[in-house]
């Protein structure tokens, strides 16, 4: 990891913090109001408990990564087969989440934004501490002020820019669901016995400390409080989870159960996982969602080390591939048997205000892509932009009339077999799709190392699993020699083929932003990142791990400065 930047001191101003706890983010008494002794103290009591089991379970993913690269396949696990065929359900659905048709998603910070999704209409706004969020200390600990006051019913904004309007929630909002990050990621500004906390332990547990009062005699209605968990592969992860659930429960003195909790199956290893991650969170299950694009990036990741699996161009891997539909059947079907929610992808278009027509026909894809899922049999759906939100809505609750949910419904009986699991994608692979790649991937990247980790590109909302899919196809490209199609020339994807293309994709997202956007951001540093991640002869795990150490600023201890 890159080295950390460290600031100069300004003045002598300290957060107050337990033994064993070092804070080395910028002083701040908003901030100070968050993390708090008790507060630290719950966070430190988390990771003490559960790093052990953390280091294990990330050793075990590396492990698994290895018998992958060896040829193995990922498959059921025969040991956990009572788990699959046995006759068990999940905790029942609290009612303040029986109607989840329409989510909306979002980092959470800026302020204002989580205000306009708070009010946006759906029926849950599901806040992103992960792949929406670039991991700043002003992004997290301004999303953690942002949670405490908008589970308060307190938070406000006021727009200078706006003429001094002001934006404050409406009496009726979305239900909060916040997504930690995954067990990977470290938070280098909180040390705890002098290594790096977890971040998820920190994202969970502050936000936990201070809010999960006021959330249960409010949104939850006795429950919650509510969250979304990502990245995981196998469920030992889970099982972690659970521990963590339990503990906080009882620090707290609330039901065991009250926590309740949707995974996000977005890596491959996870799907042979299914009825396993639910069993361990049997008590504190909100179902599972399907969350594609990054399945599709955990698809290549897994199968790095075998040439009769390469994806074809990204725009082609949709919903229609054999693999991307069984894992949504089957995630559907397991569900529904367990009794929980089965939550769809993500639309990620956004309004086109200058192109009505334009407009329309991508309204018109997201009603498709939705009717598709309602008919499939899930629950509710997610969109990136306020803006979807009344379309979808029209989709979902006219296939349901009048239900909340199709928990009930009858699952389909049709087998779905490992190999309907990893079916390798149709399609072609073409130069076209490498400069797509290229173009998006240096431009969220840009964006990332900027602070934003949400960036609107090419009329979709995108997030890291854009810029994750985006290198790690390329590489994959590469690695293994692609034949590309060229407009109807074969070449072969190659180191010289991709700095040819990174050349002429660099001048034309130059021309699109302007010269003096470009300058003033971080393009370049974010060219150079993502040549390296494409031509590296090792797939790291992932491109903003690598990158973290760029936006990690250490304030000496007594230190504070300003912005």
């Amino acid at each position: 990891m890159p080295s950390l930047h460290n600031s100069t001191p300004a003045m002598a101003q300290c957060y107050d913090t337990p033994e064993g706890v070092d804070i080395r983010g910028r002083y701040d008494p908003e901030f100070a109001a968050i993390l708090t002794r008790d507060a630290l103290a719950f966070v430190a009591g988390l990771q003490r408990e559960f790093r052990g089991a953390v280091r294990y379970a990330m050793e075990r993913r590396r492990e698994a990564q290895r018998r992958y690269d060896a040829g193995e396949l990922p498959r059921f696990d025969p040991s956990t087969r009572f788990v699959r065929e046995g006759e068990w359900a999940c905790a029942p659905v609290p009612p303040a989440i029986a109607d989840r048709t329409v989510e909306i998603t979002g980092p959470a910070d800026p302020r204002k934004m989580v205000i306009n999704a708070l009010n946006s209409g759906a029926k849950v706004f599901m806040v992103n501490f992960e792949d929406a969020l670039a991991p700043t200390w002003e992004n997290l600990m301004r999303g953690q002020v942002n949670l405490r006051d908008a589970v308060a019913g307190t938070i406000s904004f006021r727009d200078a820019a706006r003429g001094g309007r002001v934006y404050k929630l409406d009496e009726r909002t979305a239900k909060l669901f916040v997504r930690p990050r995954g067990w990977h990621l470290p938070e280098a500004h909180v040390l705890i016995d002098g290594e790096p906390a977890i971040g998820c332990l920190v994202d969970f547990g502050l936000y936990f400390f201070h809010s999960h009062a006021a959330f249960r005699a409010g949104q939850g209605a006795g429950f919650g409080p509510f969250f979304y968990l990502p990245k995981m592969e196998h469920s030992r992860e889970a099982r972690i989870w659970n521990g963590v659930f339990e503990r906080a429960e009882r620090v707290a003195g609330i039901e065991r159960g009250s926590i309740r909790a949707t995974v996000l199956v977005e890596t491959l290893p996870a799907v042979f996982q299914m009825d396993e991650i639910l069993h361990e969170l049997r008590d504190h299950s909100a179902g599972l969602n399907c969350g594609r694009w990054d399945y599709i990036f955990s698809y290549v990741k897994t199968f790095r080390a075998h040439p009769d699996r390469l994806l074809p161009d990204r725009a082609l891997v949709g919903m229609a591939q054999h693999f991307m539909r069984s894992y949504s059947h089957l995630l559907i079907r397991t569900c529904h048997r367990r009794r929980v929610h089965a939550m769809g992808g993500m639309a990620a278009q956004i309004p086109i205000k200058d192109d009505a027509a334009a407009n329309e026909a991508a309204l018109e894809l997201v009603r498709g892509d939705k009717l598709r899922e309602v008919r499939a049999g899930h629950d509710g759906t997610w969109a990136a932009h306020p803006g979807l939100i009344p379309a979808i809505r029209e989709v979902f609750e006219g296939h349901l009339g009048g239900k909340p949910n199709q928990i009930d419904a009858a699952a389909p009986v049709d087998a779905i077999t490992e190999e309907d699991l990893i079916q390798p994608p149709r399609g072609a692979r073409t130069v076209e799709g490498l400069r797509l790649n290229t173009r998006v991937g240096v431009q969220y990247l840009a964006a990332w190392l900027g602070g934003s980790g949400s960036v609107p590109l090419y009329n979709l909302m995108e997030d890291a699993a854009t810029a994750e899919i985006s290198r790690v196809q390329n590489w994959q490209w590469l690695h293994h020699g692609a034949v590309l199609d060229a407009g109807g020339v074969a070449v072969r994807a190659t180191p010289e083929l991709l700095a040819h293309v990174v050349e002429e994709e660099m001048a034309r997202v130059q021309e699109e932003v302007g010269a003096d956007r470009f300058r003033r951001g971080r393009y370049k540093e974010a060219g150079r990142i993502f040549i390296r991640q494409c031509v590296a002869p090792e797939l790291d795990d992932f491109l903003t791990l690598d990158a973290y150490g760029l936006i990690v600023v250490h304030h000496p201890r007594g230190a504070a400065s300003k912005l």
